[in-house]
């Protein structure tokens, strides 16, 4: 009795919707994880590659997969082709991209790609960071720094051939930029492109090189760059200098200049977003009878009135005195700061006498431990006065 084969939708593992990206993307994992030449001499490894290798075929193709959305594994039976696994037919099933992508993981290849490889591409990015203070990405500054970045070298216009010679076509390559070859796979033979390993892909050969670039046609130059940080810019975001980077190659466009930005800690602010958090000491005096103190905000100090009454670790918010938004540096967010009551250590004689008045003023549960320790003194067998422990 032949086995039963499992839906094909549950092979790949996608949804019944699944688009063609998704089929694709899904077939190429499992091709890469079961593909005999990555397990070799494991049966079941092969028959799951088989498996996702059928399935792919059907689902990719969008009749095959009009008939077996509509009868099930039912409309090919019969009347397959031969030549594929099981008797199936992977005629027009597209594997060319997928078996490009995948030699390339599995042999260190390149990727297949129909077009040529020696035309213009845009040069490479150049990475550098930068430190700037809190105030500084708050409200945003200009700095300068220095890079060393390639120019063209004017002995040989660029060219990288010795002033009076010219590169020649690659003769490798036909000037193609690839090369193509061929490797055995378990589904036969499969073609593969490469980057031509002589002219590395320009399609040309540079026979006697300029003494000042060695050929490659650019020098290396210190220059320096000026870099307008945005306000309200958050610590590891990246001022991107277009233009700036690596010439490219084959009159392609140059790279740019990345720079991180690296924002120094401040001893007083920290920031989440666009808002800023502080901590402000506040005397047991204003913060039971309310009156003003002085707060630090990145503009400057500020008078706020505090609340009789107030208790530690009391939060209150500063509208509009938080960091500007990278996209409208009119609008800000808030800084929150937190009242923090402080209790004196230390107390001068006249002190304790007026806080012992105070709390003797003040009959409430706060005072519940005293009125304790006094009705206990004032009992017992022996009528002894009990010794009260002071409390300040």
């Amino acid at each position: 009795m032949a086995e039963q084969k499992r839906d094909y939708y549950e092979v790949l593992g996608v949804d019944k919707n699944a688009d063609e990206a998704a089929l694709k993307k899904a077939y190429r994992v499992l091709a890469k994880k079961y593909h005999p030449d990555m397990n070799p001499g494991d049966a079941d490894a092969e028959k799951k590659f088989k498996e996702a290798s059928e399935a792919y075929a059907v689902l990719s193709d969008p009749e095959k997969r009009r008939q077996y959305d509509q009868f099930g594994h039912a409309a090919f039976e019969g009347g397959a082709g031969a030549g594929g696994f099981g008797g199936f037919d992977f005629n027009g099933a597209d594997f060319t991209d997928i078996f490009g992508d995948l030699f390339g993981d599995l042999f260190g290849g390149g990727r297949r790609s129909s077009g040529s490889r020696n035309g213009p591409m845009k040069g490479s990015n150049v990475r550098t960071s930068i430190r700037i203070t809190f105030e500084e990405a708050v409200f945003g500054c200009e700095k300068e720094i220095d890079l060393t970045v390639k120019e063209e070298c004017k002995t040989c216009k660029g060219s990288g051939a010795k002033p009076g010679t010219s590169p020649v076509t690659c003769t490798k390559c036909g000037g193609k930029g690839q090369v193509v070859f061929s490797q055995q796979s378990f589904f036969g033979t499969v073609r593969n492109v490469q980057t031509c390993p002589d002219c590395q892909g320009t399609g040309k050969v540079i026979k006697e090189k300029c003494p000042d670039c060695r050929g490659t046609g650019y020098i290396p130059m210190k220059k320096r760059f000026a870099v307008d940080i945005p306000a309200g810019i958050d610590n590891g975001q990246c001022k991107r200098l277009s233009g700036q980077g690596e010439p490219g190659i084959n009159g392609g466009p140059r790279g740019d200049v990345l720079v991180e930005v690296i924002v120094g800690r401040h001893p007083i602010f920290q920031r989440q977003d666009m808002n800023i958090f502080s901590t402000v000491p506040v005397s047991f005096p204003i913060a039971a009878l309310g009156g003003e103190i002085v707060i630090d905000t990145v503009d400057g100090k500020v008078i706020y009135e505090v609340k009789p009454g107030t208790q530690t670790d009391t939060r209150v918010r500063l509208k509009g005195k938080g960091v500007p938004s990278l996209r409208n540096k009119e609008v800000r967010g808030d800084q929150y700061v937190t009242l923090v009551v402080q209790v004196p250590d230390k107390l001068s004689h006249e002190a304790k006498e007026l806080l012992s008045q105070y709390d003797a003023a003040n009959d409430d549960s706060l005072n519940a431990a005293k009125r304790y320790t006094e009705s206990k003194s004032g009992s017992g067998a022996s009528g002894q006065s009990r010794k009260k422990k002071k409390i300040f």
